[in-house]
């Protein structure tokens, strides 16, 4: 661990804000900015796998999403074609594994289909996961949890007393995650101080960090920054240390 780190969490969660202000402070399409975003993300992950964190999850599409206009939502759909297309090689050769979180059902087939593919193609990678939340919403998830654990009880597979914070967790989308499940730092940019239905139950005691870099302007630099702030954190969970 380089020197210059108190400590390095294990799982950080960026909601990535701010493309649509960075192309508009350049009199460009909003479009552009999310192009930009994209290249973002390739050297944001490529610095997280260097420091060692095992988990990079980043808030790309959110359920209420869908109500930007129709140009934009095209070609949010369209990004994951582009970004692993030209990215992919790049991160299997940084071993990196690709996650995905979120409701890929209603998802535009072209756009589903080349995240199935490179899901496959990383799944025996041991580097970095890099965890997207695509068409993903808090609420929803743990909505559809609670609908799940429902049907079991109602079933007989188990009593409303025996659930617990741990059982509920395995009915998450993050169970995935396994004991990275829950982010350590949870990182907004673009100066927005929100949680926008992101990870409601995985941030309870993440430590927040907030920016005001817009999203296509984050670099390596600026994640060394978030990281060094986090390692100046105490990490209490309730407690008294």
């Amino acid at each position: 661990m380089d020197n210059k780190f108190k400590a390095i969490p294990n799982h950080v969660a960026i909601i990535m804000d701010g493309n649509g202000r960075w192309a508009k402070k350049r009199l460009l399409p909003r479009v552009a900015g999310h192009h930009q975003g994209a290249q973002t993300i390739k050297k944001v992950a490529k610095r997280a796998n260097q420091l060692g964190i095992k988990v990079l999850s980043l808030y790309a599409f959110s359920t209420e999403n869908w109500g930007r206009p129709e140009k934009e939502v095209k070609f949010l759909m369209d990004l994951p074609k582009e970004f692993f297309k030209t990215y992919l090689p790049e991160l299997m050769e940084e071993g990196v594994k690709l996650e995905v979180m979120g409701d890929l059902s209603t998802l535009p087939s072209a756009t589903r289909e080349i995240i199935e593919t490179a899901l496959d193609q990383t799944k025996h990678n041991t580097g970095l996961i890099l965890n997207f939340l695509i068409n993903y919403g808090g609420r929803q998830e743990i909505t559809k949890a609670m609908q799940a654990i429902g049907q079991e009880i109602q079933a007989g597979r188990i009593q409303a007393d025996q659930v617990d914070e741990t059982y509920i967790e395995q009915h998450l989308m993050s169970a995935k995650l396994g004991a990275y499940a829950q982010p350590d730092l949870m990182i907004r940019t673009s100066g927005e101080e929100r949680l926008s239905n992101f990870l409601l139950w995985q941030v309870a005691y993440s430590e927040f960090y907030f920016t005001n870099t817009l999203w296509p302007d984050f670099d390596a630099e600026a994640l060394d920054l978030a990281i060094q702030e986090y390692g100046q954190r105490q990490r209490r969970y309730g407690k008294v240390l």
